[in-house]
């Protein structure tokens, strides 16, 4: 039983406000799923990524509002969003300033099609949908884990802390995770070491042996995403195993 989400005014508006939440035992990896074990994954499945699909006319119009025109066909093709630095300070307020749709990027081509994975192989693998992720986890023999459970396995056992790692907080003399050294988006001191992401196991690990629980990519999880899942929860007294239904 731990607290999940916080009330600290560094916490984001949907990870507000805090509540009891206790989970059943369980199993996470040690690190984040790398390129060579997604390799792995795909050399034995023929696996195909969905960054590595052409969407079809059909799949955008249906998530889309009705009425809402045709896209032209050749805008149709394979890709995914990369993340490109700014040429100056902007509006931190419109995350589309530094993802760059890019024709061709996947997670075997990371920053578009003229990118490898070469010396990436214990880098995170990147590019890869919810789907692609259940599809791997399936294969492993796993399961993404809910928001709760992963929750509780960054904390690593600490307690009221904000950090997974304690109170202190990073910065460029205090590097403890593979995150953003300069002027985001622009500036890039790279004073950890890495422009993009890190092999893993760069960083010292959280207190239940996890590493990059902070910094380096985002991970999926189980559960779909729900911004007032907290408020609700925080109206019970412990939140048992909660899960967002998918559905």
């Amino acid at each position: 039983e731990f607290t999940m989400g916080t009330d600290s005014e560094l916490g984001w508006p949907d990870e507000k406000p805090a509540h009891r939440v206790r989970v059943d035992g369980f199993w996470i990896d040690e690190t984040e799923v790398t390129n060579s074990q997604f390799r792995a994954f795909v050399d034995a499945t023929g696996y195909v990524t969905t960054a590595e699909k052409a969407p079809s006319v059909e799949e955008l119009l249906a998530q889309l509002p009705p009425g809402t025109p045709a896209p032209p066909k050749e805008s149709l093709v394979a890709g995914s969003l990369v993340f490109t630095m700014t040429d100056g300070p902007v509006e931190l307020n419109d995350f589309s300033q530094w993802w760059k749709w890019t024709p061709g990027a996947s997670w075997k081509h990371p920053e578009g099609p003229d990118s490898n994975l070469d010396g990436r192989d214990d880098h995170p693998v990147v590019h890869v949908s919810w789907d692609d992720a259940v599809a791997y986890a399936t294969w492993a023999g796993k399961r993404l884990p809910t928001e709760a459970e992963w929750e509780f396995a960054a904390r690593g056992g600490l307690i009221d802390q904000p950090y997974v790692w304690g109170d202190d907080a990073p910065s460029d003399d205090n590097i403890r995770a593979n995150i953003w050294q300069g002027k985001f988006p622009h500036l890039n001191s790279k004073k950890d070491g890495f422009v993009r992401t890190a092999p893993v196991r760069s960083f010292p690990a959280n207190g239940y042996g996890l590493f990059d629980v902070s910094g380096n990519v985002w991970e999926w999880c189980a559960d779909a995403y729900d911004h007032r899942a907290y408020v609700r929860r925080a109206k019970e007294k412990v939140v048992v195993n909660p899960v967002v239904d998918r559905s």
